[in-house]
């Protein structure tokens, strides 16, 4: 969105460095004619903001066709990779676990080195650095196999943003695949509060909401927004907070959430063996 000067040059830099991979880039300028663009470098100019998973579905379609590689990786442009091997190292991990449809790397601040909780795809996420299948994952970094993103229909482009990357990976193990967490491969970004922003209180509650009545069996859905509820008054203290995801989690169940393709309960029993029931 021309909104990060510093940061999209950077990572732009950190992608076309990366070597031993066959690499093709595409840039989405989402409601924007993109800038700082690398010779090379295909652009998608969208006339209007569509939100990040639209956009991410609009880069993976331009990528499409005869020479459409076999893995996708997006990256969102405050993100970097701090060495040249990072991509090659995600195949690598893919060719080793062959069922999963997903690789996600750990993310770290590059100041700090920390990696926060939301980005650690595991339920027990006190330790980061452990690697392990697991059932969801941070959206903004991830490789994923193209034609099992094809077969699960991409991103849920109306979500704008959030909880997208829930909705997918829920889809892809659906479909009879898993996901893999490498942590020995960092990501470098910026370990920045999302929830400082009203929009992100809404839009959260919003697509929870949403992922559910799209993928759980129906007599999963109450018990699991109700744990999402309970979850968050425990961890809200800010009245105004509150309120404005309490806003957010009426306008999802007022309707919106699109098709409805509820997983199997085969499906919720692969996904509580491997160690996250979906109700929380």
């Amino acid at each position: 969105m021309n909104d990060r000067p510093a940061e999209f040059p950077r990572a732009m830099a950190s992608l076309l460095a990366q070597q031993d991979i066959d690499l093709r880039v595409v840039i989405v300028g989402n409601g924007c004619e993109p800038d700082h663009v690398p010779d090379g470098v295909a652009v998608v100019a969208l006339p209007e903001n569509l939100g990040i998973p639209e956009g991410r579905n609009v880069g993976a379609d331009a990528l499409a066709g005869p020479d459409a590689g076999e893995y996708i990786f997006f990256f969102d442009n405050d993100a970097h990779l701090p060495d040249t091997h990072v991509l090659a190292r995600l195949v690598d991990q893919a060719r080793q676990h062959p069922d999963a449809a997903y690789i996600q790397p750990r993310i770290a601040d590059p100041d700090t080195g920390i990696t926060v909780r939301r980005w650690v795809p595991q339920l027990r996420a006190g330790d980061p650095t452990r690697p392990g299948t697991v059932t969801v994952m941070a959206e903004g970094v991830v490789l994923v196999r193209r034609a099992a993103y094809e077969q699960a229909g991409g991103w849920p482009g109306h979500y704008f943003l959030y909880h997208e990357g829930l909705d997918l990976s829920w889809r892809l193990w659906d479909d009879g695949h898993t996901g893999w967490y490498a942590p020995d491969i960092v990501i470098h970004h910026p370990a920045t509060d999302p929830a400082r922003h009203a929009l992100y209180l809404r839009l959260v509650a919003r697509n929870r909401v949403w992922v559910a009545y799209r993928r759980l069996p129906a007599p999963l859905i109450p018990i699991y927004l109700t744990a999402w509820v309970l979850i968050t008054v425990a961890r809200i203290r800010s009245r105004k907070a509150l309120a404005t995801w309490f806003t957010g989690f009426r306008e999802g169940l007022r309707g919106g959430h699109g098709a409805r393709r509820p997983m199997s309960w085969r499906t919720v029993w692969r996904l509580t063996r491997a160690g996250r029931p979906p109700i929380v």
